[in-house]
């Protein structure tokens, strides 16, 4: 049910609410080379060993030990090399007693040799080999399954992939893996007196900058976004726009139009078709809305830029982090000495723009508290959270930060 116009949901409520919303995103299989930075919806397990076959560490010749047993620089041990073993050889010979082959770094180990000796340790010969050094059984050997046995757990649900993990996936013989898959973001921006950047002003008119930077966010996180802008103020073009494209979509954002004034078009549009709307007891960023539009998950943000980018930050982005899979979807937090005091509305948590010089402990507000001043947002490094109960704290003071390139 909507809420009353005079009550506020508080931060924790609303975000709770948008994360329901959203939900987790279906789980499909995607080549490797399409899940970089996707998160694993599943275990998976190698289909060979790793290394799949006793191998060299080291150009050289692969020896029997007892052969070259006491070989030094002022005692050499000659031998006969009676095979070249390259890289990539699937079928070698034994070694027999009292010879050596000469071996690439990854090539098969031969039957009968147990151990390696590095070519620097010999003058390189082709047919016959000086070796001035010996070597203990195991030298320079990497054994099957030293690093992972077939059938063995290598990757855990909940993984993020990085270029670590996947190469890993690849060593084991996984050509694609479970992931769940990219959300597709409609990022709808309203206003008449918007332009596209780049464009000639006219008197009333501002650049329109919310699609970007929402857009921007969407894909920050791994998601995909297609990006609608210029839809004029008219309930039924509104309609229209959206219905058009929103089959696309697994979450619609729409920024603007929620406010309590006349020619508020998303709310006319979509209160009573799905969408509730009401204020949150934050600043800034109060008006909000969200629910099923068309059956598609509906959120809806303010307009001014800082109120649209933090309404992104608090309430969207961990919500499709949790629908991507991942298990930490908070920014990280710190605490640091507030440089210069602030001021905050009672009965609001306020996210004020900060500077937080990691040489030092103190924290710097940037701007003024305006949804409006973007400028200072895209300064900032942090957000300084005044909870609910803060009117006012003192320079000096410690202060929660949230931090924005954590």
């Amino acid at each position: 049910m909507p809420e009353h116009a005079s009550s506020k949901r508080t931060v924790d409520d609303h975000r709770a609410a948008v994360t329901e919303l959203i939900g987790s995103l279906p789980v499909v299989r995607q080549p490797l080379a399409d899940c970089l930075g996707l998160v694993l919806a599943e275990d998976v397990a190698a289909t060979v060993s790793l290394p799949p076959f006793d191998n060299s560490a080291m150009d050289g010749y692969a020896v029997r030990s007892v052969d070259v047993a006491g070989a030094s620089v002022e005692s050499p041990v000659r031998l006969p090399v009676a095979d070249d073993i390259p890289a990539g050889r699937t079928e070698v010979e034994p070694l027999q007693p009292g010879t050596v082959h000469r071996i690439m770094t990854g090539a098969p180990l031969p039957p009968g040799a147990d151990s390696i000796i590095k070519v620097e340790l010999t003058d390189g010969g082709t047919e016959r080999v000086l070796i001035s050094g010996d070597a203990a059984p195991g030298t320079h050997l990497r054994r099957t399954g030293e690093d992972v046995r077939e059938g063995a757990t290598v990757l855990t649900a909940g993984t993020v992939l990085g270029p670590p993990q996947l190469g890993l996936a690849a060593a084991v013989g996984l050509a694609d893996l479970p992931v769940r898959r990219r959300p597709t973001v409609l990022v709808l921006s309203t206003g008449t007196e918007l332009v596209e950047p780049g464009k000639p002003l006219r008197g009333g008119q501002i650049y329109e900058s919310n699609s970007v930077l929402l857009a921007a966010a969407v894909r920050e996180i791994g998601g995909q976004a297609i990006v609608l802008r210029f839809v004029p103020d008219d309930v039924e073009a509104f309609r229209d726009t959206i219905a058009r494209h929103i089959g696309d979509a697994d979450l619609l954002i729409t920024s603007g139009g929620v406010s309590a004034g006349a020619y508020e078009v998303v709310k006319d549009a979509l209160d009573g078709h799905g969408v509730d709307f009401m204020k949150v007891a934050v600043q800034p960023g109060g008006p909000q809305g969200l629910g099923r539009y068309l059956d598609t998950p509906t959120v809806t943000l303010p307009g001014n830029p800082v109120s649209a980018a933090l309404s992104f930050e608090l309430f969207v982005r961990p919500a499709l982090l949790g629908a991507l899979g991942h298990r930490v979807v908070d920014r990280p937090h710190a605490t640091a000495r507030l440089a210069s005091p602030l001021r905050s509305p009672a009965g609001k948590r306020q996210y004020r723009r900060g500077r937080l010089d990691r040489g030092t402990v103190d924290v710097v507000p940037v701007g003024g508290p305006g949804s409006h001043l973007l400028a200072s947002f895209a300064a900032s490094n942090c957000l300084i959270v005044l909870d609910e109960d803060t009117t006012e704290v003192a320079a000096g003071k410690d202060v929660d930060l949230l931090l924005l390139d954590g």
